[in-house]
C-alpha cells in the first residue's frame, strides 16, 4: 500500500514540476504515472551505479551534484516515456530539484504507517 502511494505521491509533484518549470512538460495524469515509474525503476538501477561512481564529486559539492545525476535520469526517462518532454539540461536539472523538494514535503504531508 505504500509502495502505491509513493507512485501516485510521485506523479502528483512531477505534475507540479510540470506547472512550475518552463521546459519540463508533461501531456497527462497517464504520462506522469509512467514517468514516475520509469523514472522510480531508473533510480534503483542504474540512479545506484551512478550515485557510486560519482560519490567523490557528491561530497565535494555537498551533495549538490546528486541533482545532476537526477537530471540525467529525467533525461533519460523523458527518453524512454512518450509524451513527458524536457527541452534543455537546465529544465531537466531544476526539475530534478523542485522535484526532490516537493517529493519531500508530500511524503511528510502523508505520514507514516
Amino acid at each position: 500500500m505504500r509502495l502505491l502511494l509513493n507512485w501516485f505521491l510521485s506523479a502528483l509533484a512531477l505534475l507540479v514540476v510540470s506547472r512550475l518549470v518552463r521546459g519540463f512538460e508533461i501531456d497527462s495524469i497517464g504520462t506522469a504515472l509512467a514517468v514516475a515509474l520509469v523514472f522510480g525503476l531508473l533510480n534503483a538501477t542504474l540512479g545506484l551505479v551512478l550515485k557510486l561512481v560519482t560519490l567523490p564529486l557528491t561530497l565535494l559539492t555537498l551533495g549538490l551534484f546528486l541533482l545532476v545525476v537526477n537530471a540525467v535520469l529525467l533525461e533519460l526517462a523523458a527518453s524512454l516515456v512518450q509524451g513527458f518532454h524536457l527541452r534543455s539540461f537546465s529544465a531537466a536539472f531544476w526539475g530534478a530539484g523542485v522535484f526532490a523538494l516537493l517529493q519531500m514535503v508530500l511524503r511528510l504531508l502523508a505520514g507514516r504507517d
